[in-house]
């Protein structure tokens, strides 16, 4: 009888009601080939294509729009982690009526899933704007990415509320008349290119156990950074791509960020054994980027 019951615990357990506790090694054929998913399934084999970059490409932000990255190749990027410019009348946003500013991001979009290589992850950290009407900018994104084709993997709330603004803006005070939410959160929204796995032969991992356990929850909290400390007005920690490239990527794979401001993105991937390539429109972000990148790396070489 006790060897019945571990074969039984060992089999796993089928999609069944809803409450039903216990994930590890489930089953879940039931439920994906359910009505629910009908005209979602994607069921095409994937052939597994991957081109190196010029090494001259490698490494490098370029000062030009990311509408058009001729420096890389189709299907040669792993990872593309990047926050948009939100087009709110910041020093560094064009003033784009919201379908304007929507057609910008879904050229970029479209561009990115050109060179990223089949299972390649497409990571966007955004924040919802206004109040009348809010507007849900991280749904119209996932609209868009899903109209060029990307896969969506889940989202994840980035919980700031350590450092959130101890802003009053509360509307009416006290009163039903208008009270107004204050957001402390932003998402990071997660596709992928055309399948959910990537190749993963000869690859090397650098996650931790800890850190797999953690970062695979849906709700991520850590503190944002000021702007003043790092001379962008809308910079994101650190930390943020760091724990992207380390779910996403293997060492030595490529990390993309076509909008990349302050450099937060190129300089993890440099501090997580990855390469980067970076694209901005603006000269003074792009040599404040590459100057926080050089300030780390000459700090590695004093200390060799």
């Amino acid at each position: 009888m006790a060897n019945e019951a571990y074969k039984q615990k060992r089999s796993g357990t089928e999609t069944s009601s809803f409450g039903t506790p216990g994930r590890i090694n489930h089953d879940s054929t039931k439920f994906y080939k359910s009505r629910l998913y009908e005209g979602l399934r994607d069921t095409k084999k994937v052939s597994y294509i991957e081109n190196k970059i010029p090494e001259k490409n490698v490494n490098k932000i370029f000062c030009k729009s990311s509408e058009k990255m001729d420096e890389l190749p189709d299907n040669s990027v792993h990872l593309m982690v990047t926050s948009p410019p939100y087009n709110v009348s910041k020093e560094y946003d064009d003033d784009l009526s919201l379908n304007e500013y929507l057609n910008l991001l879904n050229t970029v979009w479209r561009e990115t899933y050109r060179v990223l290589v089949p299972g390649g992850r497409a990571c966007v950290n955004v924040a919802n704007l206004g109040r009348k009407p809010y507007i849900p900018l991280h749904s119209y994104i996932i609209e868009g990415m899903q109209e060029i084709g990307y896969l969506m993997r889940g989202e994840i709330i980035w919980n700031k509320a350590s450092s959130a603004s101890p802003s009053t803006a509360w509307g009416s005070w006290l009163s039903a008349a208008n009270p107004v939410l204050r957001d402390i959160h932003e998402y990071i929204l997660i596709f992928s290119k055309e399948t959910f796995s990537r190749k993963k032969k000869d690859r090397v991992n650098s996650i931790k156990k800890e850190e797999f356990l953690e970062w695979t929850k849906s709700v991520w909290t850590f503190p944002a950074v000021s702007a003043r400390q790092i001379g962008h007005p809308a910079p994101f920690p650190e930390e943020l791509p760091h724990r992207l490239i380390q779910l996403y990527t293997f060492k030595d794979d490529v990390v993309l960020d076509p909008f990349v401001g302050s450099g937060s993105t190129c300089l993890s991937a440099i501090k997580d054994k990855r390469n980067y390539v970076g694209y901005d429109i603006d000269s003074e972000y792009v040599k404040l980027a590459e100057k926080r990148i050089s300030n780390y790396t000459n700090q590695l070489k004093l200390f060799k």
